[in-house]
């Protein structure tokens, strides 16, 4: 037991001295272009649990032309998951596996890089405002944006009536609205 506790507090020490690294401005023209030009080449990366099973699954890594979404790459590999899933913590389970999936590729084929990388989980949208997509973009040197499943209920964000509410007013792909927390940061946007 109490190894695991040192194990949590030097988890918690190192997503916080990381999180000074994080980048959340636009930093390449094509993020300022309404239509994102200069945008080439968009990956996505996931790991997928063998069902009833939370040791054995599949990091994958897609890369597709923008913005005809061609695949151009795929990458998957069945893992071995020994880490344990802890909520908020989930980079300590699941980030090794996916930067050897962008290893593979700058190894295989590097003019395939991404230019952005989505990535199955949160970004600064987290407890300690330092979830799996701020990690990846730490280990792999890419802009990287969280795409979560569910609302991650921090800062004054509440998946309370307001909330299904706006989801509700939703209409076409593309419609948006941000994620403010108490002092009007925006952590994210749900989108159509």
């Amino acid at each position: 037991m109490a190894s695991l506790l040192v194990r949590g507090v030097e988890q918690v020490s190192g997503q916080s001295r990381l999180k000074a690294d994080v980048i959340e401005e636009d930093t390449q023209d094509w993020q300022n272009s309404p239509s994102f030009t200069g945008l080439e080449r968009i990956g996505g990366v996931d790991l997928s649990y063998v069902k009833g099973d939370d040791r054995s699954a599949c990091a994958s890594l897609v890369v597709l032309s923008y913005p005809d979404l061609e695949v151009l790459y795929e990458d998957c590999h069945m893992v071995d998951v020994s880490a344990p899933y802890v909520a908020g913590f989930l980079a300590f389970r699941e980030a090794p596996f996916l930067v050897e999936a962008v290893q593979r590729l700058e190894e295989q084929a590097p003019i395939l890089r991404p230019q952005v990388l989505l990535v199955d989980g949160n970004g600064i949208l987290h407890h300690r405002g330092f979830g799996i997509a701020c990690h990846l973009g730490l280990l792999t040197g890419l802009p990287c944006i969280g795409v979560a499943k569910n609302l991650l209920q921090v800062d004054g964000l509440s998946n309370n009536d307001l909330h299904k509410e706006q989801i509700r007013e939703l209409q076409a792909g593309g419609d948006t609205f941000p994620l403010l927390s108490t002092s009007g940061r925006i952590l994210g946007m749900v989108s159509t």
